[in-house]
């Protein structure tokens, strides 16, 4: 983030929520259930798959855990009845991860039971660099527990992450590969956009070679060309992969991955919690910031 973005950004914070909102909501599905499920549908009229996101994260008593665990219960059964293309991403944290590990895993397995019951899937988030450790922990031990329709996520920025893949070959795990959201410090972390570049790919060579599945997230067009390219290397089927990307975001870059016949998944985050995810967002993107408070100052 430059000099210039950074008091964007802080003015952003100091917008009451309803000058916020409406832009905000054009990253997130809306506040409710059913406000996700309409906008599934639309993307799966445009041959897109979702996967869908109650969000919160980091909560700090069981009776919040379990809301959640409910919240989530509900997104698969309703996927199920709607018939939609597509699965559910949690995060851990939602779920008590750093209340109690045994009662966070108890938490997940109850959802990967109904989607499994649902020929379903779920995708585990990865959070901060504080959880990075207990989400793999838990990942594994689901996995050598008999689950297989559950995923995991690596972030290319973090030094650690060519390791932890590594570590999950052999399970052949279904991994959504992505740069990364938060701010981490330099000792854990690559900060230059070419070195996060280069690591992205390198994983991503090692994620193909071994024929594991992977969710290549990104908006940044100079990785999804070498993505394809590395793809073509590979001479992967088309089923062997998808592209994903966040609700909301590069609409044409998306529309032209489908157009060429890849597979790709949109993220669609909705739920009360919406704020805290959307100053996330522009802070990771200070050029929405920009677009918010520019539409806010010419709107009259």
């Amino acid at each position: 983030m430059n000099l210039i973005h950074q008091p964007l950004v802080s003015a952003l914070h100091l917008l009451p929520k309803p000058l916020v909102k409406p832009f905000a909501m054009h990253y997130i599905a809306g506040e409710k259930l059913d406000d996700a499920v309409r906008v599934v549908r639309t993307l799966n009229a445009k041959k897109m798959m979702a996967t869908l996101d109650v969000l919160g994260e980091n909560i700090s008593t069981r009776e919040e855990s379990l809301m959640a665990v409910r919240a989530c219960e509900k997104v698969l059964h309703a996927i199920h009845e709607h018939r939609l293309n597509a699965t559910l991403s949690v995060k851990l944290t939602q779920f008590g991860l750093k209340i109690d590990e045994e009662f966070c895993t108890s938490n997940v397995k109850n959802l990967l039971e109904i989607a499994r019951g649902h020929g379903n899937f779920v995708r585990i988030d990865m959070e901060d660099s504080t959880a990075t450790s207990a989400t793999l922990n838990l990942y594994e031990r689901l996995r050598s527990g008999g689950f297989e329709n559950v995923g995991v996520v690596i972030q290319a920025c973090l030094r650690r992450s060519e390791e932890d893949i590594k570590r999950f070959l052999p399970l052949k795990v279904n991994v959504r590969l992505c740069k990364g959201a938060y701010v981490e410090p330099e000792t854990i972390a690559f900060k230059s956009r070419d070195e996060i570049r280069s690591n992205y790919l390198r994983l991503l060579k090692m994620l193909l070679d071994a024929r594991c599945y992977v969710g290549i997230a990104t908006h940044d067009e100079v990785l999804v060309q070498s993505a394809i390219q590395t793809l073509q290397e590979n001479h992967l089927e088309k089923t062997c992969y998808e592209f994903q990307m966040l609700h909301g975001v590069k609409m044409a870059l998306r529309a032209k991955i489908v157009g060429d016949g890849h597979r790709l998944r949109v993220y669609v985050p909705f739920g009360e919690q919406w704020y805290a995810y959307s100053m996330r967002r522009f802070k990771e993107n200070p050029q929405l910031a920009w677009t918010v408070l520019r539409a806010l100052v010419y709107r009259n």
